[in-house]
């Protein structure tokens, strides 16, 4: 079972959403093919159709480390900020479950 979550909040730009979902499906397509293992997922806001949450489950803190420390990572997070006006990313640990 998972114990660390990433968790990001994106607030797209107007008119960019259909964009921001290709590029972040091609970010994680690409970390795929990186040997990422983890699956990710990607919410968008009923109420608010430009706030999308990705979300993904991973085993260890290093793993989460080593994918962000990928070469070509930070280039294709710098993608996706060309059409986000601001993002926040966590790394959440599980502390109880029901």
């Amino acid at each position: 079972m998972e114990s660390l979550y990433t968790h990001t909040t994106w607030q797209v730009k107007e008119g960019q959403e259909e964009e921001f979902v290709r590029r972040w499906s091609e970010w994680i397509s690409w970390s795929h093919n990186a040997g990422l293992t983890a699956p990710g997922m990607l919410l968008r806001d009923a109420e608010e159709p430009r706030t999308f949450v990705s979300l993904g489950p991973w085993e260890s803190m290093s793993a989460v480390r080593s994918w962000r420390a990928l070469p070509g990572y930070q280039e294709r997070v710098a993608r996706l900020r060309e059409v986000v006006h601001d993002f926040t990313p966590r790394t959440l640990e599980v502390v109880a479950r029901r």
